[in-house]
């Protein structure tokens, strides 16, 4: 049998960051591919249709409410859909079926991880959000706060993992169009840069909303064509499929047990802290909840949003287990060194074709594309709406600001991130960019969370506890990051790191929530008590949603 290359890290989603599956991105040299016509062609029908909707949307987004939330007009279970469809990044798809071939069951982890923080935002966060807020979380941080420093805060928080998961996406997005479309890098950066512009300052949020739920459509459509063929190959068991894909591993005594992935105990608990409650972090998740009408709704969507999710990653399992076996094994998907063509992030694109031939592999390909496009877009709006309804209408002008000024800064900060993002994508294309996005998770659950979280469980959080608790738990993210073995050995290139863990959470959210407590507890001031005094009022309102503004249903 051929030899196998299993690192991960050789194909650009290193294992260094644990979080590195929600890039999406595909690092390293790419070979340029044989120009796939099949995805080119379903790839522009997809745009065709999509740059439809954001005609439609425009014509219908005339004010603020519009432009950020919808109109407050998108049902629970289409707002489910478009969630599952923002969160579904490439990674999902190619990361983790990549990881179970390579690792087998304990690539289990990720898919587990991802999932499990959507209970978190049921029971915690939804509705809360949707009773509290308007269009951004730093409505909801800022609530009974000091309105400035807080959304200073809030946006600082919110740019910065907007612009990690940023440069992932694009990276991702210009590999897998170079590798399958037969594009320049360049080429396919810009391409994304351009179309994610359009949606966003055209469509606004209803058509992020049409372009995520189509995404969304598609790719649990390919993903469960995929899984289905996969079982009819072992006969619809899934003890068969098992039997298979360890006969033929190299690693077959391994791939059936946990424990090989990530081994060290404080590891793994950063790891699913981070993916927990980073989730529940993550600016561009939280934003969706202010498009439906109410709490109940924004209770719906997290329903629906984690059957969608839950779902597409049992398919991701069974894609990782058949690929070893109909992937792994095949001479036409392997270069003359026994290694997977294009990487092991490629099993998945390998597995449509070994499925459903050249037109599934074309329509996989395209469906890979949709999903880096609907991230970015969902992404686009919402460092757009820090910068405009935060950073401009609130602190700026006191929020005294008009609708057409926010909305017009709003589509300038759009027409700007599109520029700064393939400006990005451009220069990290041959950097190992995997610890942006594990910064990005670590910056969520560290700063973001503990925050948003206390805003509306706990009386004593002052203005001062929530910005220097929360800017200490973002730096020290950072940090620990940096001086991890994850940047300071693998792109720095040290010989040990000096911070021995490669998963920051467990410190970094500790810090965050302790310092926010005691700068809280700390500061007797007459602005404190005010604070303090008001959260009866906003408790109240965060349960029953009684005087709750926001967009109303059109």
């Amino acid at each position: 049998m051929k030899r196998w290359h299993t690192p991960l890290a050789a194909t650009g989603l290193a294992l260094a960051p644990a979080f590195a599956l929600a890039a999406g991105a595909i690092e390293g040299e790419v070979k340029q591919a044989a120009t796939n016509w099949h995805a080119i062609i379903m790839f522009f029908l997809f745009v065709a249709f999509t740059l439809g909707i954001t005609y439609w949307a425009a014509r219908r987004t005339k004010s603020a409410s519009d432009f950020y939330a919808a109109g407050g007009g998108i049902s629970g279970f289409q707002n489910g859909l478009a969630i599952a469809g923002d969160y579904m990044s490439a990674a999902s798809f190619l990361g983790i079926s990549a990881m179970v071939f390579d690792k087998g069951y304990d690539g289990l982890i990720y898919s587990i991880g991802f999932l499990v923080g959507w209970p978190v935002i049921l029971f915690l966060v939804a509705e809360r959000l949707r009773n509290l807020g308007k269009y951004t979380f730093a409505d909801v941080a800022s609530y009974r706060l000091k309105q400035t420093p807080v959304r200073i805060f809030a946006a600082t928080g919110t740019l910065v993992v907007v612009a990690l998961y940023l440069i992932a996406q694009m990276v991702g997005a210009g590999k897998l169009i170079q590798l399958l479309f037969g594009m320049n890098y360049t080429s396919a950066v810009v391409i994304v840069g351009v179309l994610m512009v359009l949606y966003v300052m055209f469509g606004g949020m209803l058509a992020t909303t049409w372009v995520q739920i189509i995404k969304a459509v598609i790719l649990l459509s390919g993903a469960s064509f995929m899984a289905i063929m996969v079982m009819q190959s072992a006969g619809f068991s899934f003890e068969g499929m098992f039997a298979k894909a360890v006969e033929v591993h190299p690693k077959a005594s391994e791939i059936m047990a946990p424990g090989g992935l990530v081994s060290n105990p404080i590891d793994a608990i950063s790891l699913g802290l981070a993916l927990m409650f980073g989730t529940a972090g993550l600016p561009h998740i939280l934003m969706r909840f202010f498009t439906v009408a109410d709490a109940r709704e924004a209770r719906k969507s997290v329903f629906y949003a984690t059957g969608f999710i839950g779902y597409f990653y049992i398919l991701t399992f069974i894609i990782g287990f058949g690929a070893i076996y109909l992937v792994g094994t095949n001479p036409s998907f392997l270069d003359p060194d026994g290694k997977i063509i294009g990487g092991n992030n490629m099993v998945a694109v390998h597995l449509a074709n070994a499925v459903g031939g050249d037109l599934f592999l074309g329509f996989i390909s395209a469906v890979a594309f949709a999903t880096i496009l609907a991230v970015v877009a969902g992404l686009t709006l919402s460092g757009a709406s820090a910068v405009s309804h935060d950073l401009y209408a609130s602190v700026i002008k006191k929020g005294k600001a008009n609708e057409a000024d926010e909305i017009r800064v709003s589509k300038l900060t759009t027409l700007a991130l599109g520029v700064i993002a393939i400006l990005l994508g451009i220069i990290f294309e041959k950097q190992n960019i995997a610890f942006m996005v594990g910064l990005a998770f670590s910056i969520a659950a560290s700063a973001n969370f503990p925050v948003l979280f206390l805003s509306m469980f706990w009386k004593g959080l002052t203005t001062r506890g929530a910005v220097l608790g929360g800017f200490i738990g973002l730096a020290s993210a950072v940090v620990l990051i940096v001086i991890g073995p994850t940047v300071w050995v693998d792109v720095l290139h040290n010989e040990a790191a000096l911070f021995p863990y490669k998963n920051p959470a467990i410190f970094s959210m500790t810090l965050a929530f302790v310092f926010t407590w005691l700068f809280s507890v700390l500061d007797s001031s007459r602005q404190a008590s005010d604070e303090k005094a008001k959260f009866e009022a906003q408790f109240v309102r965060s349960m029953t949603g009684i005087g709750a503004s926001g967009a109303s249903k059109h």
